[in-house]
């Protein structure tokens, strides 16, 4: 603290009032002692030789100077009283000037400084106190309890900072530092992105998700494999696309994706690679192949076992034979299969009654039939969430009752039964189809008309000229195979309604009975005869799209070929046949088919026999047998 200060110098004065009153006291006891020396030089006895006249008057005298002193005492109070007044109201100014010079100390003094937001270390130097400033006494007792306190004690930044009342002035510092964090995470974000910008041009397009769903790949056409890359791609030609094994594919390309849709179902148990070479960003770069592959599950299929002593059951099994009951009933006429419902048609007391149920059995619910009657004949369309049958009353006459009418409706029970009308009438068909991947169905009346009418739209019923039968539909194609009432078979496109005849195989097995399409073929049954025209044998073959014909499966002449169908793929084949045809008795359904049925599966590669199962309407069937 400076000791130059400009306030005048006041004599010390008493502060409080005890000292005050010993101070009056000492002025009173200095003045009486004044009188009392004052008395005893005046009053002091002469020598005379008149000592009666000295008495006479000495009691005169000494009243006088009882008064005196009585006046004099009564002065030094007053006085005493005076000088008290007088240095109160010097206290009181002194007080006064000093609360004064604060203020104005306090109105001049510098604002406080900050503290910065680290502890500041400076040099230590002695500290030597001002003996004369009026706060010397206090600064060197607070120095010895400093030196009281342990050398080695810890110290605490928090205790030296300043009171809570100046914490604000930290929050601009603190505001810079979160800004010049943020700031910087950014920069390593904008500098991490643009390394990977960069490395990404340089080392072209990569595949960063594959998308296929591969149980749906081997059930029906049209599943698709969707590779992302990890930038926009330049256009993509269907040339660059190459998938082994082959199989036909389109190609669609937009953005960073890249759908490869195949036009057919794929093989199971098979691994595809999917290459779509000279593939570049669309901001340029050099050129990459994104590659991919994915292997394909086993097959499953359904299939029905009738039991003539017990119940029907409707099996799960795989390509090996192993297998469980899904669903049992005391008579199962027919049943067809999606990719996750069951649609089965039984027989209970006067008529029929068509069930839907999960691939399990469960969650069983009942659809409502167009009347009292029977039901056979069941497809479904996946694609377009039908279920369509063959339907007649119980009770027919020649004047009353539908016969074999078409009825199609919705898997999912909402809707009502549908019959197909031609012309405004109702029709009665003699057989029909669901073309594949579809709501259109084929059929032919019992006139010979064979027509089209696709159930998801308006557009009526699409005449197609005259026919004897259909054999079947080929699988992404829209292309059918019918027998014109002339015997020949045509293959027949059902976008335009051209045709043309059906190939024959090589080598020439004669007329087929029955013609099942399957993606890359034919399945042909055909029967061979003796010079009188008598049946001596049957025979599945398997003719390629080049016409190039190879037996699958060969019997005698004691046992029959039921039907003939091939896996989705057409990688295997399912051939139902009864043995022993002259002792296997027909059972009482309303579809009637020898009691004992066996379904031999076939490798179409390799012409090997995988398994045998006992039972017949295999899942990969479109329809039931027909004999």
């Amino acid at each position: 603290m400076s000791t130059d200060d400009d306030r005048p110098e006041v004599p010390a004065v008493p502060q409080t009032r005890a000292e005050m009153r010993a101070a009056r006291e000492a002025a009173e006891a200095a003045e009486a002692e004044r009188i009392e020396r004052a008395l005893a030089t005046h009053h002091e006895p002469e020598p005379s030789a008149e000592e009666p006249r000295a008495d006479a008057g000495g009691t005169a005298a000494r009243e006088a100077a009882a008064r005196e002193a009585a006046a004099r005492e009564a002065a030094v109070r007053e006085a005493g009283d005076r000088e008290v007044a007088e240095q109160e109201a010097a206290a009181r100014k002194m007080a006064a000037f000093e609360a004064a010079a604060r203020e104005d100390a306090e109105a001049t003094a510098l604002p406080s400084v900050p503290l910065p937001t680290e502890p500041v270390v400076v040099g230590a130097a002695p500290f030597v106190a001002d003996p004369d400033a009026p706060d010397a006494a206090a600064d060197t007792e607070a120095e010895a309890e400093a030196e009281a306190e342990p050398r080695d004690a810890a110290f605490d930044p928090a205790d030296s900072r300043e009171p809570s009342a100046r914490e604000p002035a930290r929050t601009p510092a603190t505001s810079r530092r979160f800004l010049l964090t943020i700031g910087a995470v950014l920069g390593i974000l904008v500098l991490v992105g643009t390394a990977f910008g960069i490395v990404s041009l340089l080392q072209g397009p990569r595949i960063s998700e594959v998308q296929v769903d591969t149980a749906q790949a081997i059930e029906s056409s049209g599943s698709r494999v969707i590779l992302t890359a990890n930038q926009a791609l330049s256009d993509i030609d269907p040339e660059q696309v190459t998938v082994e094994p082959a199989v036909p594919f389109t190609v669609d390309a937009s953005g960073r994706g890249v759908g490869v849709r195949f036009t057919v179902p794929l093989d199971d148990s098979t691994k595809y690679t999917v290459r779509v070479a000279d593939v570049t960003g669309a901001g340029g770069g050099p050129a990459t192949t994104l590659t991919t592959s994915f292997e394909t599950p086993a097959s499953h299929i359904f299939i029905l076992r009738r039991d003539v002593d017990g119940k029907d059951k409707i099996f799960l099994t795989d390509l090996k034979g192993d297998g469980v009951a899904v669903y049992e009933h005391d008579k199962i006429n027919d049943f067809r299969a999606t990719s996750n419902q069951l649609v089965v048609a039984v027989e209970e007391g006067e008529g029929s009654r068509l069930l839907v149920m999960d691939r399990d059995g469960k969650n069983q619910r009942e659809l409502k039939l167009p009347g009292e009657g029977d039901v056979g004949a069941i497809q479904v369309s996946e694609r377009g969430g039908l279920v369509g049958y063959s339907y007649s009353d119980r009770k027919l006459s020649d004047d009353e009752g539908r016969a074999s009418v078409l009825v199609t409706q919705s898997l999912n029970g909402k809707d009502d039964p549908q019959i197909i009308e031609v012309a405004g009438k109702e029709a009665s068909v003699f057989v029909w189809q669901f073309v594949p991947d579809s709501a259109a169905v084929l059929f032919i009346d019992f006139d010979g008309a064979l027509s089209l009418v696709d159930r998801s739209t308006d557009a009526g019923v699409q005449s197609l000229g005259l026919a004897a039968t259909i054999q079947g539909i080929s699988r992404g194609t829209y292309t059918a195979i019918v027998e014109r009432i002339d015997g020949t078979a045509v293959e027949l496109d059902l976008a335009d309604g051209s045709e043309e005849p059906l190939a024959a195989s090589d080598p020439d097995y004669g007329t087929a009975t029955s013609i099942t399409p399957f993606p890359g073929g034919t399945l042909r049954h055909v029967v061979s005869r003796d010079e009188a025209g008598l049946p001596i044998g049957q025979a599945v073959i398997r003719v390629d799209d080049d016409g190039k014909a190879t037996p699958l499966v060969e019997v005698s002449s004691a046992d029959s070929i039921l039907q003939a169908c091939a896996s989705p793929s057409g990688q295997y084949a399912a051939v139902a046949i009864a043995p022993d045809l002259a002792n296997n008795p027909y059972d009482g359904m309303r579809l009637p088919l020898p009691e004992n049925v066996e379904t031999h599966l076939i490798d179409m590669e390799s012409g090997k026999e995988m398994v045998a199962l006992t039972g017949f309407d295999v899942s990969w069937c479109q329809t039931a047998p027909r004999f």
